[in-house]
């Protein structure tokens, strides 16, 4: 039993004849009439009665319609079903904190885009728990969050680690605090010191460091792109993961370097996770395959440059 035929008998019961359903499906009349013919000889029932009048449904091929009708619309659901599917599979959706824009996020979409020029990507910024609310809702595919390390990871996520740094002081190259070694907790505490908002992983970092201490003054930003740009214009100080600077272009072109805190530092982790209650697409498989290969590349770079 195939498709068509169940489409042919629907469009004669529909049309009146085999003339006008032939011409409504661009098959001629004797190809339709022998693909019934065959339906007739599999079910062993006519369901067509044919006089030299023309062909109409017959009383048995009535009381089959329904069912023919039912799988008709079962396939229809399914076409639409797989056609949303793919629609879906065009477009990934990615939350970040944008903590490692330059040296993951970047490369890694230019990447996929080279392979996968069809498919949209679309990068919504925000924080950690935002992401992992839509991440378990549905409204992103993967997350690149920011740990500490010995954070307890949250469960209903599968978690790959991909980048390890430490928390750097990035300040403007002609500034006071350039000219250190390395940068105390006195040292940030007489400057402007620019703060990540609360929900971020540094915000909370930089506040235990202090000790609930305050600088002399402070910004409050959102993610360490605004941060980064902050001190270029000179506004203050801040802390972030190296990766986050390490080859950003404005530390390239040398308006912001970084300096160590005198102080002993946990590990920063860039993390990339999806939820285990939804199966990733194909497209959000090969993405999430190009960050842990961008990031095995930015950290085997980072190696030969130390050496």
């Amino acid at each position: 039993m195939r498709i068509e035929q169940l489409e042919y008998i629907e469009a004669v019961t529909r049309l009146g004849s085999l003339r006008r359903a032939a011409e409504a499906l661009h098959v001629s009349q004797p190809a339709l009439s022998e693909t019934v013919r065959n339906l007739e000889r599999e079910l062993g029932v006519d369901i067509l009665d044919r006089r030299r009048s023309g062909a109409r449904i017959s009383a048995a091929g009535r009381e089959l319609l329904p069912h023919i009708i039912g799988v008709l619309d079962a396939v229809d659901t399914l076409r639409r079903a797989a056609d949303d599917q793919h629609r879906t599979t065009r477009m990934i959706r990615l939350g970040t904190v944008n903590a490692a824009t330059v040296p993951l996020l970047v490369p890694t979409i230019q990447a996929f885009r080279t392979a996968h020029p069809e498919t949209q990507v679309e990068v919504t910024g925000a924080q950690q728990a935002v992401i992992h609310r839509e991440l378990l809702e549905g409204g992103l595919d993967l997350g690149l969050v920011n740990y500490l390390q010995g954070d307890d990871k949250p469960p209903g996520f599968h978690t790959t680690e991909l980048l390890r740094g430490r928390p750097v002081v990035c300040v403007r190259s002609d500034s006071r605090l350039a000219a250190l070694r390395t940068v105390t907790v006195a040292d940030l505490l007489s400057e402007p010191l620019i703060v990540m908002r609360s929900g971020y992983v540094m915000h909370r970092y930089v506040h235990r460091l202090l000790e609930g201490r305050s600088p002399t003054f402070s910004y409050s930003t959102d993610g360490a792109e605004m941060g980064k740009l902050m001190v270029a214009e000179g506004l203050g100080t801040t802390v972030l993961p190296d990766f986050s600077v390490i080859g950003d272009p404005l530390e390239r072109t040398g308006m912001i370097t970084t300096r160590p805190l005198s102080t002993d530092t946990p590990a920063v982790l860039m993390v990339i996770q999806h939820p285990l209650s939804a199966t990733m697409t194909q497209a959000a498989r090969a993405l999430h395959a190009m960050f842990i290969q961008s990031a095995e590349t930015y950290v085997r770079d980072a190696h030969a440059r130390d050496a």
